[in-house]
Parts: structure tokens; C-alpha cells; sequence
């Protein structure tokens, strides 16, 4: 059976999240760890084990080479790959194994399987980035029936859905980008009317300020750079990272790294003081990046600061004083606080799961495409067809012609971007429209069609009206990903999710088995005196299996279970021969004897108990 929940998941730089709505409240899902966030974290372990969320995170310092962290940075890359004994993983790949973690909790948690889902993206990621979102959740196992902007999903959650009219602004600094937008709401009706931001710029990069600080100091002080041992670099973000999330309530905080390295003279220690004001001296160019994106949607808007009413901060990184201190400066309006900048993102996306699945219905959400659309053409110019912050789903056409006599065929370059010239933006795609029939230049009509769909996702056609020749496009995001490497790396990452559940029931057979052989030794010591030789025997001969296949390194599941239930049923006659034993001595001592005795023998914790225990065992 399969629910027809819509997860909302927060695919995020450092950290991701996943909420559902339950009983018409949008609610986070805990992961299995029983962590509310679980790290946007990969690593492979020597022997060949995938490990994703905290355990991935835990182990990075001693094996930062197969650690992968912040890969939503290169989503839409077409040329990042990380290699890992000799398999490359595109950024999708890495994205498909947080999204799976999330959908096999989510499935744990909910008691059922969770096939849909509704992913969140920054404002101002491009097609590319888009597409290659929504690819990594179908290499997962997901429908992903939206992809929406975090701001927007944000401001759902923050519950501001009122009938009242307000504009509000919504600020998301995560772990690996930054974006603005500003929507005007009323009525339930949730319209994005402009967005900005850095897809360069995040919480990542305030750490990487204090990585390098620390690192020059270091050098300086005993002539070794950190930053060429990946383990004490490893070291070094991560005390960074807690650094910077310390002197969020703190003015100042101690960074103690002790046995970071060696010299010829012995260990080498690093302890460093670090106050909040030089951590904002450090990260001052950062903080001002903030700015011009921020003034660049308020204008686009066509808002002054005054005019806004609410803001929102969302993202892990908007607690550091210095961004709440920035967004007063520039709005002069005190942010909500209502909801969990971390959560609010998940929650709000499960909000949006909800509307697609009809279990909320006062709800409208009208975004818009962050960047302009058009068409290279000639001189290298950059045609818009699409102007940025374009309400969508939208679509647009424009008629073009030939640029020389007799030309047969052209290509149609397709750009995202705001630069005049086509090459200083982002190329999505291409593709040749021929069987132009030859005529003088300009006379040819070739209509070029733009159409972009819920999810920001583009689709481009190119028709000659006179012919009827046409050609079309679905820009693909990241590496151009087709539907058959789709469908091969969904293959392999369920290969994957098959092998995962295989080692999951080894490991529980192998710990039921070795309980097992302890229950039976502490069993047979406590009732020596009330079994007989024959069964303690038995009990030997099946403790010695099980420690056979125990010491068997290539056995099975199946094979630790059976060896297990036998020695669990040559247990279970412990029980019976002690009762009778008990029972015999009982009738032994006479009638006169005291009539609770015999229930108190019966009641022992050498039978009851220890019985229980014997199948709770099994049943673990």
C-alpha cells in the first residue's frame, strides 16, 4: 500500500529537512537517528559501506578523503563529479542518497511508503539547478510532483496567510546560498513579485573565514600549513563551524584543538580566542554581499523598505547577530520568530504537499522565474523572450528570421541571465532547427516558443512557419541527464537501498546470535543444579553452532537465525525442567508446608523471567 502523503523536504547545503501535514498541521518528521535535521552528509567507509546524516558526519575527521558534504553548492555542474574508489557520482548521484535516508525515515516513521514529494530550491537557482533537484529525487524513488522556491515556502509556514494584504520580505542565508524575495499575500493568496540572491554566498563561507584565520595564524606561529592535512582540515571546520555557532549567544568563544599536528619537536596544539567582533571584521565582506540582492528585489518589487511588513529570516545561519543587525538596517522591521528558521522551510513544503494532494485548499501560490530567458542572436546578443520575476507558469513566443541569404538551418541557443551579451550568461541548451526552405535573409518566420512550467522548469520550441519544420527542447539540468540514465541510476540506488537493508539484517542476526550465546552460558550457570547432564549437553552442542557460524564471516542472515532458533528452543527447557525440579521439591517437603511457597517458586525469576527474556531475545 502506498500514501498518498506529499513529503515536503528541505534538500539543504549543510543540513535537510522533511515534514507531512497530519491532521491538517504541517509536522516534522524525525529522522532515524531521532534528530529533527539530518546533515547533508555522504561518506563511503573502507570496506565499502554507505553511510548518510550524522553517522556520515561523525566519522569525517578519520575519513574526510570519502566524506561528502555542501554538494548542493555544484547542483547543476556539469562538470563536478567526486570520485570515490574509482566510480564517479555526479552531484544528483550524492543528492539521491540524502533523499533516499529521508524517504526511508520518512517511510519508518510514517508506517508506510512515501512515493511523492514536494522539493524545496533557493529563489534565485537557475533551470539547471532546478533540474538537476528534481532528477535526484527521481533517482531516490520519488514523483516529485513541485519544485518551489525556499522563501516561499518559508513564508507558508510562518502562517501568514490571513485575510489581511501585507508584503512581506523573506531572507534565506543556509549553509551554501543566499536569496531574497518579496511577496504580497492576502486572502490565502501567496504571490512572489520579485526575488534575488548569491547562489555563491552562504554559512560555509563565514566557517571558511575562520578556517583561514586560524590556518594563518597557525603557519605563522610554527611554520605549518593546515590546510594541506585533510584531517586536520576536517578538524578545522568543524571547530569553525561550532565557533561561529557558539558566538551567535556568546561575545566570545575558545577554539582548542589539541594534537592538530607534529613537528620535529613533538605534538603541536592549537588554542585560539576568537571574540564576536573580530569574527564580524572577519566575515564584514560577506555580510555585505547581503546587501545589493536584498536593494536589487525591493527595487524590482518596486517597494521602499518602508513598505514592507513582515520579515522573515530562514536558514540556519540568519541566527548570527550580524545578518539580524543587517536586515534592521535595510528594512527597519524587527523579523518574525514564530517557527524554527531550520524547520521552516520542510514545513512549509509540506504545506505545498498538501494543497497538491487536496488536503489544503485555501491556498494559492503564484511564484515567479528568478532569472530572464531569451535567445542568442545575432552578434552574440542576448534576446530576452522571458524578463526575470515573471510570474509562472508562463509562456512566451517571439517571431525571428534568417541573418543570410539561402540558409537552410539555424541554431537556437537558449540563455538565462541578465547580460546583454548571450555568452556572458548561463547556457541551458541548444538544438539545430533544419529544412529552412532557401530564401533571401529575412524572410524566413521561425517562431521561437518559451513555455516554463510550475517547477521553473523550461521547455523551448522553434517552428518555420511556412514548412512547418519544428524542434523542441525540455532543458536538462546538471550533466543533461535523459530518462534512460534516470531510470539506470534509480536502479542503482535501489540496488543500493536492497544491500543497505541486507547489511541492516546481518548485523541485527549477528547481535541476536551473540545475545543468544550469552543468554545461554548465564542461563546454564544459574539453573546448574536444576537441569539435567542431557540438556546442558544440548545447550553446549547449540551455543557451539552458533559461534561456528558466528566465526564464519560469509554467512547469512538465515543461516545466524536458524542456528539461533534452535539454540533458543534448547533454552527453552531450562524453564520446563526447573519447574518441574521445583515442583517435585515442593511435594517432597509435605502438605504442611507453607502454601505460598510453591507459588513463589513458580513465580521465580528462574522461570518467568528468565523465560521472557529468552524470547524477547529471539524477538530482537
Amino acid at each position: 500500500m502506498t500514501s498518498e502523503k506529499i513529503l515536503g523536504i528541505d534538500l539543504g547545503t549543510t543540513n535537510s529537512a522533511f515534514a507531512v501535514m497530519e491532521r491538517n498541521e504541517p509536522e516534522i518528521i524525525v529522522n532515524g537517528e531521532g534528530d529533527r535535521t539530518t546533515p547533508s552528509v555522504v561518506a563511503f567507509t573502507e570496506d565499502g559501506e554507505r553511510l548518510v546524516g550524522n553517522p556520515a558526519k561523525n566519522q569525517a575527521v578519520q575519513n574526510p578523503d570519502r566524506t561528502i558534504a555542501s554538494i548542493k553548492r555544484y547542483m547543476g555542474d556539469d562538470d563536478y563529479t567526486v570520485t570515490v574508489d574509482d566510480t564517479e557520482y555526479t552531484p544528483q548521484q550524492i543528492s539521491a542518497m540524502i533523499l533516499q535516508k529521508i524517504k526511508r525515515d520518512a517511510e519508518e516513521y510514517l508506517g508506510d511508503d512515501v512515493d511523492k514529494a514536494v522539493i524545496t530550491v533557493p529563489a534565485y537557482f537557475n533551470d539547471r539547478q532546478r533540474q538537476a533537484t528534481k532528477d535526484a529525487g527521481e533517482i531516490a524513488g520519488f514523483d516529485v510532483k513541485r519544485i518551489i522556491n525556499e522563501p516561499t515556502a518559508a513564508s507558508m509556514a510562518y502562517g501568514l496567510d490571513d485575510d489581511s494584504e501585507q508584503t512581506v520580505l523573506v531572507l534565506d542565508l543556509g549553509g551554501g546560498t543566499f536569496d531574497v524575495s518579496i511577496l504580497d499575500l492576502g486572502g490565502g493568496i501567496y504571490e512572489v513579485v520579485a526575488t534575488n540572491g548569491d547562489n555563491d554566498l552562504g554559512g560555509d563561507d563565514w566557517d571558511h573565514a575562520i578556517i583561514d584565520w586560524l590556518a594563518d595564524g597557525f603557519e605563522s606561529q610554527h611554520g605549518v600549513d593546515l590546510l594541506e592535512d585533510r584531517q586536520a582540515l576536517q578538524r578545522l571546520k568543524d571547530a569553525a563551524e561550532e565557533a561561529k555557532i557558539e558566538l551567535s549567544s556568546r561575545k566570545e568563544t575558545t577554539i582548542n584543538l589539541p594534537f592538530i599536528t607534529a613537528t620535529d619537536s613533538g605534538p603541536v596544539h592549537l588554542e585560539e580566542s576568537l571574540s564576536r567582533a573580530k569574527f564580524e571584521s572577519l566575515t564584514s565582506d560577506l555580510i555585505g554581499r547581503t546587501v545589493d540582492p536584498t536593494e536589487q528585489a525591493l527595487a524590482d518589487a518596486g517597494y521602499t523598505a518602508d513598505e514592507i511588513d513582515e520579515v522573515i529570516l530562514v536558514g540556519g545561519s540568519t541566527r548570527m547577530p550580524q545578518v539580524q543587525a543587517q536586515v534592521e538596517e535595510l528594512v527597519s522591521r524587527d523579523p518574525r520568530k514564530n517557527v524554527n528558521p531550520d524547520e521552516a522551510v520542510a514545513l512549509g513544503a509540506a504545506i505545498q504537499g498538501g494543497v497538491l494532494a487536496g488536503d489544503v485548499d485555501d491556498i494559492v501560490l503564484l511564484d515567479v522565474t528568478p532569472l530572464s530567458l531569451g535567445i542568442e542572436v545575432k552578434g552574440g546578443l542576448f534576446e530576452r523572450l522571458i524578463d526575470r520575476n515573471t510570474t509562472i507558469p508562463t509562456e512566451e513566443s517571439k517571431v525571428f528570421t534568417t541573418a543570410a541569404a539561402g540558409q537552410t538551418s539555424v541554431q537556437v541557443r537558449v540563455f538565462q541571465g541578465e547580460r546583454e551579451i548571450a555568452a556572458e550568461n548561463e547556457l541551458l541548451g541548444e538544438f539545430m532547427l533544419s529544412g529552412i526552405p532557401p530564401a533571401p535573409a529575412g524572410t524566413p518566420q521561425i517562431e521561437v516558443s518559451f513555455n516554463i512550467d510550475e517547477n521553473g522548469i523550461v521547455n523551448v520550441s522553434a517552428e518555420e512557419e511556412s514548412s512547418g519544420t519544428a524542434e523542441e527542447i525540455t532543458i536538462e539540468g546538471g550533466a543533461g541527464l535523459s530518462e534512460d540514465e534516470i531510470e539506470r541510476m534509480q536502479q542503482e540506488a535501489e540496488e543500493h537501498a536492497e544491500e543497505d537493508e541486507q547489511r541492516r539484517q546481518l548485523i541485527e542476526a549477528r547481535n541476536a546470535a551473540e545475545s543468544a550465546v550469552q543468554r545461554a552460558e548465564t542461563l546454564l550457570e544459574e539453573n546448574d543444579e536444576l537441569i539435567d547432564d542431557d540438556l546442558a549437553s544440548d545447550i553446549d552442542a547449540a551455543v557451539e553452532d552458533v559461534e561456528s557460524v558466528l566465526e564464519d564471516e560469509d554467512a547469512t542472515a538465515d543461516e545466524l537465525e536458524a542456528a539461533t532458533q534452535d539454540l533458543s528452543e534448547a533454552l527453552q527447557e531450562i524453564g520446563k525442567q526447573a519447574y518441574q525440579q521445583q515442583a517435585a521439591q515442593a511435594g517432597a517437603e509435605g502438605m504442611g508446608a507453607d502454601p505460598g511457597a510453591a507459588g513463589a517458586a513458580g513465580d521465580s525469576e528462574y522461570v518467568d523471567a528468565d523465560f521472557e527474556d529468552v524470547d524477547d531475545a529471539t524477538d530482537e
